[in-house]
């Protein structure tokens, strides 16, 4: 079992309830499942999720997550990039999108 680097742990229980609408809450590892759940509440949490992981991860690891991302939605790239002071053309997923030119844009 792999020891926690953090000092306190996460009650998953305080998250908003629609950030676990398909898995098992019982199931999910905040040190394993990591880069899933920063992912998670950075495109669908509420501020106060928001508040959980920075507690928990730092600003430093969750920009971290964040730039190894290849899927991450502008809003939520916009918003790390600003607290992180980490310029968005540094994120894979910015990168990403920015070489798949789009045949439409809706």
């Amino acid at each position: 079992m792999a020891v926690s680097k953090h000092s306190a742990e996460i009650n998953l229980s305080l998250f908003s309830p629609h950030i676990f609408w398909d898995v098992d809450i019982a199931k999910i590892n905040v040190d394993i499942n990591k880069k899933w759940l920063v992912k998670r509440v950075l495109e669908y949490g509420l501020i106060n999720d928001w508040q959980i992981i920075y507690k928990y991860y730092g600003i430093e690891e969750i920009a971290q997550i964040s730039i190894n991302l290849k899927d991450l939605e502008d809003k939520s790239v916009s918003f790390i990039s600003l607290l992180a002071n980490i310029p968005k053309e540094k994120f894979l997923c910015y990168t990403i999108k920015q070489s798949i030119p789009k045949h439409w844009n809706f």
